[in-house]
């Protein structure tokens, strides 16, 4: 939908799945769209090098997340949020509505 927009399918899943779950990271997204980890690695360092996103350390995982002093945050999540809504529902609920686990398991004693 926005991929002519963006350049690349890829920005426009991980931008509307941090819309909906605030933050992400890379081997989740390949869980959730069922593609390769490098395209979602790929994308995720684009957009961070543009100021669009920024990440942190969670032990070894890099999750990531709007970057909140991105100049146009507020405009561009309005944008988005507009373009998710003309999203079919279907395809919203497949991907980016399941409740997906964001942490680890406990391990039982």
């Amino acid at each position: 939908m926005l991929e002519n927009l963006f350049g690349n399918p890829v920005i426009e899943k991980v931008l509307f799945y941090i819309l909906v779950h605030d933050k992400c990271y890379a081997s989740q997204l390949k869980k959730t769209f069922g593609m390769p980890l490098y395209s979602f690695q790929r994308a995720l360092l684009r957009l961070e090098r543009g100021g669009i996103i920024v990440n942190f350390k969670i032990g070894k995982t890099v999750v990531y997340q709007f970057n909140p002093t991105y100049a146009f945050l507020k405009e561009l999540k309005a944008f988005l949020k507009k373009a998710y809504e003309a999203l079919p529902e279907a395809f919203r609920g497949k991907y980016y509505e399941p409740k997906v686990r964001t942490r680890p398991k406990r391990k039982s004693c």
